[in-house]
């Protein structure tokens, strides 16, 4: 492989430029062409990379007008990352992808018009128990309880879901979406989310659950809750 030399303008590089990766073997520095992953991602996380341009290029098609009134109603909106407090909240920009990202989810891609956010209600999952849905699909049922809400029905649940032998810890990378088949009916209801089928030894699995409600009328998403536990198949 080439071998960089030092001069006056570096005395040694690390890392990647550009296309050219710098290394060091035996204390040498040499350089090779930056290798590329063959693997793009999978066909939702393209087709998630695909929405998020489409929201980019429609915020960028707002009038600085329409831009404006998303940010203010922005300033409302507190910051779901940290630095927390002091006024600090998120961009209008940031709320107007959100709610671009929402609808999508819900099969519902549009450019969204600036609406109040609205707080979400105090929610959470419970998970109830799994049976076969087909022969390669699993119907995994959840108890949904919502409080400080009168309208249920304007929400639905995004399932971020990892399945794995019991015990497995939670992987990220390996959870996929999956939106909710019901809708919410009151403050107490059941809802169901078909997943594909693993085959395991037995017939017991791990579980592991990010949810999150979207606000059917607005687009905009809460924040991520999380849930572990062992189920069976039925």
């Amino acid at each position: 492989m080439p071998r960089f030399y030092s001069n006056t303008n570096f005395s040694d590089c690390w890392s990647s430029a550009g296309n050219i990766t710098y290394y060091h073997r035996n204390g040498i520095c040499y350089f090779r062409s930056k290798a590329y992953s063959e693997f793009k991602g999978t066909v939702g996380q393209l087709e998630q990379k695909q929405v998020h341009r489409w929201a980019i290029l429609a915020w960028q098609g707002l009038s600085h007008r329409q831009q404006l009134k998303w940010r203010k109603l922005a300033v409302g909106v507190a910051s779901h990352r940290p630095p927390f407090g002091d006024g600090n909240h998120i961009s209008g920009y940031n709320l107007f992808v959100s709610a671009y990202h929402g609808f999508a989810q819900l099969d519902n891609e549009h450019v969204p018009i600036p609406r109040p956010f609205t707080p979400f209600p105090i929610f959470s999952l419970d998970f109830m128990g799994c049976s076969m849905a087909s022969l390669f699909d699993m119907k995994l049922r959840f108890r949904l309880t919502m409080c400080g809400t009168d309208e249920p029905l304007r929400y639905r649940v995004l399932g971020k879901i990892q399945i794995e032998s019991p015990g497995i810890g939670r992987n990220l990378g390996k959870m996929r979406n999956y939106l909710s088949e019901s809708i919410p009916t009151g403050t107490v209801s059941e809802i169901v989310f078909n997943a594909p089928r693993k085959r395991f030894e037995t017939d017991m699995f791990q579980l592991h659950l990010r949810y999150l409600l979207i606000d059917s009328k607005t687009g905009y998403r809460s924040q991520y809750q999380s849930l572990s536990a062992l189920g069976a198949i039925l």
